[in-house]
């Protein structure tokens, strides 16, 4: 009887994608999940005629692997991980290999690597994103473990994994944690990303009342150039999607009240326990957790007015260019700033993190790839011990220049009443090693209980949203060259 090359716990939409994507890479996959009739449906779905065994039991799915054993745990985080290795351990032998590819924290997957490398089994942390697409089709995934345990279970993860110029996005972090705390440094700096492009749109929507087509072609045009990236592109695709039922664009109809997963206050919280400025991530987290308290902000709206909507009568195309470069340096801060933390906590903990390797792998498959990766990558890999991105010649060159439009671009903010946590809070100074220079003259707007502070995610897309009075221009060059 064929074994099975890997077995997989836990058949959510994560974890089935994860198995198809196995199995279309010449992987046999084991397949349980704690209630059977979710284990029969995929398998006699859209498991149905593949190189998939569905077992009932765990001791069915652990008799069904070939040795050492690989089993994938894909449960919700914290108390059902450690539940399942329990039930795992009496069913496995020296040199078998757990894997964790959840969202769990790094500390937790230190004390099970710990506990589990006393019974001589491999486990590892393994950082899995891309969301339900990339589980499918190809994710950046972030390993952390023994090597011994890596060289066995890397003929898969570096084959199911995302390729970026030639390269699959898949690399060993290092020992324990490091996989998770490398995925946990990925969703905060994702966080960041999302709130920055938020408060672009916030700014020009305040001040220039695009419509959403307008705002289509404005970051679709940004998508062609030094902002190319995933999140870029499916914003400016999110601007062209209509609501069904009203005929009105979608993005005029979510709720400005997000959630998150932890992920960005672990990120944010580890930054303070180790002493790391970590501002527009930090601001992102603020953000999402002010903007969960909508009854809150109403009623501070009720009390509290900010500036009194007005036209704007500056240059239209050159505050969309200043926007672009706002979000641009403060996307760079961003990076500088988590991989400062990586490098800390990577000596702190002994894990020897390539920040090579790191940014190599986030250029596919994962939230965050973009084009400039590949200058991080670059950039690390002729000076590994680079202290800080902002020093590097090319980053430091775009923050000399950006950085007259990016003040414009807050200033517009504040004469707005539109709050920017993120891109407004800190200059390059906030890595304790830039130049004075880029101290900011200005300060943060004080309009954060106001309605209008924009937040990076939302929880209900059938809420109205109110939409800025003046008139709407019918094209991007008429937005940009007329006047209200």
């Amino acid at each position: 009887m064929n074994q099975s090359d890997i077995g997989l716990i836990g058949l959510a939409v994560m974890g089935e994608n994860l198995v198809l994507n196995m199995e279309s890479r010449g992987f046999r996959v084991s397949v349980y999940n704690r209630t059977t009739a979710v284990t029969e449906k995929f398998a006699a779905g859209r498991g149905s005629g593949k190189n998939i065994v569905p077992t009932k039991t765990l001791e069915e799915l652990v008799q069904s692997l070939a040795r050492p054993r690989k089993v994938q745990i894909m449960v919700k985080a914290g108390a059902p991980v450690d539940a399942v290795i329990n039930q795992l351990v009496p069913l496995l032998e020296q040199g078998d290999i757990i894997i964790d590819g959840g969202n769990s924290l790094w500390t937790d997957t230190q004390r099970r690597e710990k506990s589990l490398k006393e019974k001589g089994i491999h486990f590892f942390g393994v950082g899995v994103s891309g969301g339900e697409e990339g589980a499918l089709k190809g994710p950046s995934i972030m390993p952390g473990g023994s090597k011994e345990g890596w060289e066995a279970i890397a003929p898969i993860y570096t084959k199911i994994a995302a390729v970026a110029e030639g390269e699959p996005c898949c690399r060993h972090m290092g020992p324990d944690g490091a996989g998770h705390f490398v995925k946990m440094a990925h969703n905060g700096i994702e966080y960041g990303d999302m709130q920055l492009i938020c408060e672009a749109y916030a700014i020009l929507k305040a001040a220039l009342n695009p419509s959403a087509s307008e705002f289509a072609e404005i970051f679709s045009e940004w998508n062609k150039g030094e902002l190319d990236s995933f999140l870029i592109e499916i914003t400016a695709r999110i601007f062209s999607r209509i609501d069904p039922e009203t005929g009105r664009p979608v993005v005029d109809l979510i709720l400005d009240r997000a959630g998150q997963k932890g992920t960005g206050k672990w990120t944010v919280g580890h930054a303070v326990e180790i002493g790391v400025p970590l501002s527009v991530i930090g601001g992102a987290v603020e953000a999402r957790i002010l903007s969960s308290l909508k009854d809150e902000r109403l009623a501070a709206s009720a009390v509290f007015e900010g500036p009194d909507a007005k036209p704007y009568t500056g240059d239209r195309a050159a505050l969309i260019d200043s926007e672009h470069d706002a979000l641009y340096a403060s996307k760079i801060i961003s990076y500088a700033q988590g991989m400062v933390q990586l490098g800390i906590a990577g000596e702190l903990n002994g894990w020897n993190l390539s920040f090579e390797d790191i940014a190599s792998i986030w250029r596919g498959g994962c939230i965050t790839r973009a084009r400039f990766l590949n200058r991080i990558t670059a950039a690390y890999k002729k000076n590994p011990d680079l202290k800080n991105l902002v020093l590097h010649p090319f980053f430091a060159s775009i923050l000399q220049r950006t950085q007259a439009n990016w003040r414009k671009a807050i200033q517009t903010a504040i004469e707005y009443g539109i709050a920017t946590p993120a891109s407004a809070q800190r200059s390059p100074t906030s890595t304790a090693t830039a130049p004075t220079a880029f101290r900011p003259t200005c300060s943060r707007p004080s309009v954060t209980f106001s309605e209008r502070t924009p937040t990076s995610a939302s929880t209900n897309p059938r809420a109205s949203s109110s939409t800025p009075s003046g008139c709407k221009p019918s094209s991007l060059s008429d937005l940009k060259s007329n006047p209200h």
